[in-house]
């Protein structure tokens, strides 16, 4: 945005000295120059024809002349209908990078005052995290750091489903079926355990359906009344009457679970600042349902459930407590928005939740505002698509999703493979060749999930994402490690990098890298506006891409001329600065060695 509010304050400039008359900014419309045309940046010139009065080529010749003229900083300039080209010098380009150079924390912002909180994972305790899990988790994580590189205080929270129906089915079934099985005694991981009790719970509500319904009674009536359904219903009114038996085991079951659960945070390397749990946080919704009846918000049906009428909103009736007062998902969110409140000043809270829960967060936003909460209109709700596999959606019920840690493995395990094809770990020990079959499993993992943008549903092809060539996270940790390389060899040659540079000769492909160089803060501050880790990941692949075609064409360590040798290398280490910061922002590692 620099250089277009540059080139803006000239073009104003000029306009007002060739035609006499006072444009605004908004007039003057600046973008990149199209990339089959020569050239940095175009002005529109049809807007100023009202002013000049001239053709839309004189316009643009006139304005192009005196733009040049007005700064020594444009080299040249071309006319393409109403287009004025305009084209900097090689100087102007080296001193962009020269101030990308010299400031550390190029591209990151300053503290702006702004609290916002983002919650992200949100698992439910009767199930281990799976391939859509994932892609909440890594969006969450992402975005977090992107929003905090541009300034805001930003705290990432977790909000665990530890209570509710579907906990209660995978403790049933435990209770029933499991024998005192523990994670130590199966050897299992708690979560996948607990898993495995869930999955068995729906095979044998589905079988007890069967048999109802094999007796002539009717489905609709059949599903209300299978034994199994009861029990679980049951169970959950014993929890939330505090009932010691039922509260123990949800307490033992839901152990195994948070350390399941923690293991894979750790091997996905993501984090939280607070945990909330809903086992915490629903009575203070229950309070809150109760003070919006009390005042004639919601209403409240025969049978004891309690709803609120939204039809007149666009919307429809929404339950808020059941007939035996047991709570509801919308429950426990309209108290867990209440409570973070009052924990933190916040001026934006974030919920990175699948798309499939679009109307629940127009409905929390709804009610909240009718019980007078202005902080309501802060809630921003990040929907984002599904995770669909080539051979169909997954379901928990049916035990049909792909396991978070078994994907995590093999990630890992086919990264090596690959790698070790490639001879890429080669002349690495043992511990390094590890580090960096773990770092590109990860790496392409995360990066083919981020590079998607959030809304669209993805198809997820494991097979793909590992791959050392295209737009995956491998190729641009490889790239990265190429320059890393470089520079390597150029320490070893004694080779001092300097940290600006004067010299002024350089080619176009050098110029292409430092204008992604250059695009690298207004690139964070869209991503961090569009709340989308792909407007980074694309970059750190535009970024790799054009390192790679300008290391074909063009000699670094072997450049006869000692003035540009280092040149290319400072803007080699800058472009392999820029790559590891996009990356990091990513929550992917970048190996030094591949």
């Amino acid at each position: 945005m620099i250089i277009e509010k540059l080139l803006q304050t000239y073009a104003r400039l000029a306009v007002e000295q060739l035609y006499g008359m006072t444009v605004t900014y908004e007039q003057i419309q600046i973008q990149v120059t199209n990339k089959d045309f020569e050239g940095d940046y175009t002005l529109v010139v049809f807007p100023l024809l009202r002013l000049s009065r001239k053709t839309p080529e004189i316009t643009a010749n006139e304005i192009g002349k005196k733009l040049k003229s007005l700064s020594a900083e444009i080299e040249s300039y071309s006319v393409v209908k109403g287009f004025l080209n305009i084209k900097f010098t090689s100087e102007f380009w080296i001193q962009r990078l020269n101030t990308a150079v010299e400031n550390e924390n190029f591209g990151f912002s300053c503290r702006n005052g702004k609290k916002l909180m983002i919650e992200y994972s949100s698992p439910n305790t009767n199930k281990p995290l799976h391939l859509g899990h994932i892609r909440n988790n890594l969006l969450g994580y992402a975005v977090a750091n992107i929003l905090e590189a541009c300034g805001n205080d930003v705290v990432k929270v977790n909000l665990v489903n530890d209570r509710g129906i579907h906990i209660c089915k995978s403790m049933l079934a435990w209770q029933k079926f499991g024998n005192g099985e523990t994670p130590e005694s199966s050897g299992k991981k708690g979560d996948h355990l607990v898993g495995e009790y869930y999955v068995l719970y729906d095979r044998e509500y589905k079988k007890q359906l069967s048999e109802i319904t094999a007796g002539g009674v009717d489905e609709d009536e059949a599903k209300r009344s299978v034994p199994v359904l009861l029990e679980v219903q049951e169970m959950l009114r014993k929890w939330e009457a505090g009932d010691p038996e039922t509260v123990a085991l949800w307490e033992k079951m839901n152990s195994w679970v948070y350390a399941g659960f923690d293991k894979t945070y750790r091997d996905l390397g993501v984090s939280f600042d607070k945990i909330y749990y809903e086992s915490q946080t629903y009575l203070s919704g229950k309070n809150l349902v109760r003070e919006g009846l009390d005042k004639g918000i919601f209403f409240q049906k025969e049978d004891g459930s309690v709803w609120i009428d939204l039809t007149a909103d666009g919307l429809d009736q929404k339950l808020l407590l059941r007939s035996d007062k047991t709570s509801v998902y919308i429950t426990q969110d309209l108290g867990t928005a209440r409570q973070r409140v009052d924990e933190y000043s916040i001026d934006q809270m974030i919920y990175v939740v699948g798309n499939e829960q679009n109307y629940h967060f127009q409905v929390l936003k709804l009610i909240l505002k009718k019980l007078g909460f202005a902080w309501a209109d802060s809630i921003y709700h990040l929907s984002y698509g599904m995770v669909e596999l080539p051979e169909g959606k997954m379901k928990s019920r049916e035990g049909t999703v792909v396991d978070a840690d078994d994907l995590i493995k093999l990630m890992i395990s086919t990264a090596c493979e690959m790698s070790k094809e490639l001879g890429k770990l080669d002349d690495l020990s043992r511990d390094e060749a590890e580090s960096v079959c773990r770092m590109t499993g990860l790496g392409a993992l995360k990066y083919f999930i981020l590079k998607v943008d959030p809304k669209k549903t993805m198809l997820f092809d494991p097979k793909e994402s590992i791959d050392f060539n295209g737009n995956t996270g491998p190729f641009i940790q490889y790239t990265c490690a190429r320059i890393s390389s470089i520079l390597r060899k150029a320490d070893e040659q004694q080779i001092k990098i300097p940290t600006i540079s004067t010299h002024a000769h350089i080619s176009e492909k050098e110029i292409s890298l430092i204008k992604l160089i250059d695009a690298f803060p207004e690139t964070l501050a869209l991503a961090a506006k569009e709340f989308s880790p792909a407007v980074i990941a694309n970059y750190a692949y535009d970024v790799a891409k054009e390192f790679n075609q300008f290391y074909h064409e063009h000699q670094i360590l072997r450049e006869k001329n000692e003035e540009l040798k280092l040149f290319r290398l400072m803007l080699s280490q800058k472009v392999a600065l820029m790559i590891k910061k996009s990356m990091k922002l990513l929550g992917i590692d970048v190996p030094e060695r591949m």
